[in-house]
Parts: C-alpha cells; structure tokens; sequence
C-alpha cells in the first residue's frame, strides 16, 4: 500500500506555525496531522476551528483532523467547513459512532476512526467497511513525547489482518511515539500512515521530513 506522512503540528513551534508547515511540506510530507484536544476526552486542551481555517490558507496538503473530543458529532460540519479533509473520531468518545461515521461522509471528507491503546480491535467489527482509515494510538492520547507502547506491534498486525480476511484495503495509522528508529517495525506490521511530532518538528524539519520519507519508501 501507498505510504503517507502525517507530522502532527502539536509539536510545531507555534509562534513560527506557517513557517513549520512551509518546511515540512517543501521537504515532501503528503498530511498535516492536527489534533483537536478538549480537556475531557483527554486532559489537555490543544486548538480548535480558527487555527485549522487558518492553516488551511497558507498549505495545500491534506489536513488530516483528530478529534480527542467527546460528543465529536457536535462539530464535523464545523471542521469540514474551516478546511479538514479527512476527519477521525474516537470509538470511545462517540454516543452513535455509525451516525458520526455517516456525518463525516455527508460533510464530504474521508472518515477515519481511532481506538485507545488498551481498546480491541474487535470494536471495530462492524465499522470497517464503512471507514477510509482506522488510527491505531500506539500511546495514550492527550500528551506528545510518549513512548511507544511495544504492544501495538501485535495490534497493528491484528487489524491489518482482520481487514485483509475482509477483503478490505483500509489506511492504518498509528500515532504516538513514531520515531526512525521504530519506523520501520510498525510499517512491517502493516501501518501505512505515519503520524510523528517532536519526531518531525524538533530540529531540522526538512531533513527530519526527508528521512522518514526514506525509510518509508524503502
């Protein structure tokens, strides 16, 4: 499957954003990962509409929104409008997540759906068919700098055998705690879609773009 790069602007230096983007998009990244953050879903508050409507003017890459919200149904048309492309929402933060799933498809983007780290796959079941891509969080959500959980190796495979038993060709991403060094396991396991933060944005960003894309189209 095609591979894609996801830098996660949480981890950007905000007083320099646009900046940051210019450099990862010259450098070749084909997402921008934007994580919206409500302070009950996950402990910590992040950013909303405005910034992302203000993102969306300065890049033409694909705006790949998470939304670590509860109720997230409350606001997809509202993100669709301000510029997201594809919208992922949580399994355990949606009151009816096929109703939510349907919105998403309605306000035209593509449809992801994510899972905490100690939530099975098996949730999933009768959602697969119906999604664009399923975000596999290899840390717990809320916090950037967390280790890799080792345990989602064996996740990842799980789904990408699952979807495969379905005939189905989904997306896998997986979020948190991505650097070079494991970069290549979760891809053998069957990711294809990479999310990195202080990975990307720490230091040289076109280089740090540069190398993962390497590795990822080895």
């Amino acid at each position: 499957m095609k591979t894609y790069l996801s830098p996660s602007i949480l981890s950007a230096d905000f007083a320099h954003l646009g900046e940051d983007i210019r450099l990862a998009e010259e450098a070749g990244t084909q997402y921008l990962h934007y994580d919206v953050m409500d302070g009950m879903f996950v402990p910590s508050i992040s950013f909303g509409m405005p910034v992302l409507a203000s993102v969306r003017k300065i890049t033409k890459l694909v705006l790949d929104v998470h939304l670590m919200i509860v109720e997230p149904e409350r606001y997809i048309e509202e993100f669709a409008k301000c510029g997201a492309d594809i919208i992922t929402v949580h399994y355990e933060a949606c009151k009816d997540l096929e109703k939510a799933i349907e919105m998403i498809r309605n306000v035209g983007c593509k449809v992801g759906v994510s899972i905490k780290p100690k939530t099975p796959i098996s949730v999933l079941d009768n959602v697969l068919d119906k999604v664009d891509m399923i975000l596999l969080m290899t840390v717990e959500p809320g916090f950037g700098g967390q280790a890799y959980i080792p345990e989602s190796t064996q996740k990842i495979q799980d789904m990408r055998k699952a979807l495969k038993e379905r005939g189905l060709e989904k997306d896998i991403q997986v979020d948190g705690g991505i650097k070079k060094n494991n970069l290549k396991m979760v891809l053998d396991a069957g990711a294809n879609v990479i999310v990195a933060g202080s990975a990307i944005f720490a230091g040289d960003i076109g280089k740090n773009v540069e190398e993962f894309l390497a590795i990822m189209n080895e």
